[in-house]
């Protein structure tokens, strides 16, 4: 077969060798004939104008309730929500999430309620929003809550996998923020950990750790609490391209990247000993930035490159070479972006053991990933129980020091999202209010309104009260320390 000197050719082939070469590993895994299907047309989401923006994160965010997709907006950043089962054309006038005013980059559904969403745009500010338990049948301006700290634009947000109302961000001014989102403030601030951009973000299985990639080719792993690095890897791939590093469920971390000849790898680190890696695959030549999708029941990894028309999907065990290659998902059409969906949302009586949300130029495609079998019982040894929407910890439990795994649910009898799942009303909790404008005022009066209303009692009023006033003195007190740094900093440079 001749390849006439084509890149895309070339890279086609060696794709296809790789592949080949992987597949000669025969091995017993239940998941061996896993493949994946994308749905009929009529079952897609089409005429979306899906966001253009030079940005390498997913576009899309799925839960068992909503997709969400990050779309083009004139003057302004706009997101669409809509329900699952909202298949079909969407009408160029269907209502959007529309309130920041530059760019939205990155979106992320609270793992805790499924009608609550973050987002992070260019206009330096992270936004929380409430969606109506059927959707939207107006366009929502009016965020619940403002979280302003950043000074560059935000292109990260992720909630944390056990505490609720905890929401971490990351900005191109190099700083992760850690909020607690129930009362608007930024509680936790690591702005002098990272020399160059961060690219990822990903927190561990209970929340107690973080591991980030950064432009400056390092992998960090970070106590955001004790706020120290905890381990760190240089160079964990030497091209310059963008990596991506994410914890697996057993405290390894999982990167992809390229080599210094720019050909995609991944690799398997253990954050004890960042030495080597216990497995490192070269794969092809392609420069799209492999997007890492992992279900942590199944250790399985699904790799996604931004502008690839295929998915590769591998296992991880404890038994060398450690990183399984199974096989690969294959279409015509590149991808923009991609959501994944948890756990929770699949159809367990189908065997279904992952769903995509593909990105392409004007619409969204979902693609069913499923193992084979014959039975149609329930099958156990592919549904261990998983993450169930309860959070295992309060956000002042975790900033206090706690951990939790998460709280498990099983999937026997399949799972159907709860009609009212407001957040629990708690002190300072300004979820479950009216949404509130961007000032501080209404960050603060909020918590207190919802703390009146459930107990009138005016020695509680007067507990909330200095409560409030202790953390506004904290806030002012962080902030000047922050100066006095800017300040020394720049006499530094003046010298």
């Amino acid at each position: 077969m001749q390849y006439g000197g084509s890149s895309s050719a070339l890279s086609s082939l060696r794709e296809e060798v790789w592949d080949d070469t992987m597949r000669r590993v025969v091995r017993q895994s239940k998941f061996r004939h896993v493949f994946g299907q994308a749905v009929k047309n009529d079952q897609c989401y089409d005429d979306i104008r899906v966001s253009r923006v030079t940005w390498d994160s997913s576009f899309c965010a799925v839960n068992p309730r909503f997709v969400a997709i990050i779309v083009d907006a004139s003057g302004g950043g706009a997101f669409l929500v809509l329900p699952l089962h909202k298949t079909g054309r969407i009408d160029k006038s269907y209502p959007t999430v529309c309130g920041h005013t530059g760019p939205v980059l990155d979106i992320d559904w609270c793992p805790h309620n499924d009608q609550v969403i973050a987002s992070g745009s260019e206009d330096c500010t992270v936004m929380v929003w409430q969606i109506p338990e059927n959707g939207l049948t107006l366009s929502l301006t009016e965020p619940v809550v403002v979280l302003e700290g950043h000074s560059k634009r935000v292109g990260i947000v992720a909630w944390h996998p056990t505490a609720r109302n905890v929401l971490l961000s990351a900005g191109c001014d190099n700083a992760i923020i850690i909020w607690n989102v129930g009362t608007g403030e930024a509680l936790i601030n690591l702005d002098d950990m990272h020399v160059d951009m961060i690219y990822n973000v990903s927190w561990n299985r209970n929340g107690s750790l973080i591991c980030t990639a950064s432009k400056d080719k390092k992998v960090r792993v970070i106590d955001p609490r004790k706020q120290e690095i905890v381990a760190e890897k240089e160079k964990t791939h030497e091209g310059a391209r963008p990596m991506r590093a994410i914890f697996l469920a057993d405290g390894n971390i999982f990167t992809t990247g390229f080599s210094r000849m720019s050909e995609r790898q991944l690799a398997l680190w253990n954050p004890k000993n960042m030495e080597e890696p216990i497995a490192l695959h070269e794969m092809d030549t392609s420069n799209g930035v492999l997007l890492p999708f992992y279900d942590p029941d199944t250790n399985i990894i699904y790799l996604c490159g931004k502008g690839d028309s295929s998915i590769r999907y591998f296992e991880i065990t404890d038994e060398s070479p450690y990183v399984h290659y199974l096989n690969t998902f294959s279409s015509k059409e590149p991808q923009r972006g991609m959501g994944f969906m948890p756990k929770r949302g699949l159809d367990v009586n189908k065997c279904e053991i992952a769903r995509f949300f593909k990105l392409h130029e004007r619409k969204c495609e979902p693609i069913i990933m499923t193992v084979p079998r014959k039975s149609d019982l329930f099958q156990d040894d592919l549904y261990p129980d998983t993450a169930g929407p309860e959070a295992a910890l309060e956000a002042e439990e975790w900033f206090e020091g706690k951990n939790a795994d998460p709280l498990l649910i099983s999937l026997k009898h399949g799972y159907i999202p709860g009609k009212n799942r407001d957040l629990k009303v708690v002190k300072k909790n300004i979820l479950d209010n009216k949404p509130a404008g961007n000032k501080k005022s209404d960050l603060i009066s909020a918590p207190k309104k919802a703390a009146d209303a459930s107990n009138p009692q005016n020695d509680a009023k007067l507990e909330e009260i200095l409560k409030e006033l202790k953390s506004i003195k904290d806030t002012i007190s962080n902030q000047d320390e922050r100066i006095a740094k800017l300040e020394q900093q720049m006499a530094k440079i003046g010298d």
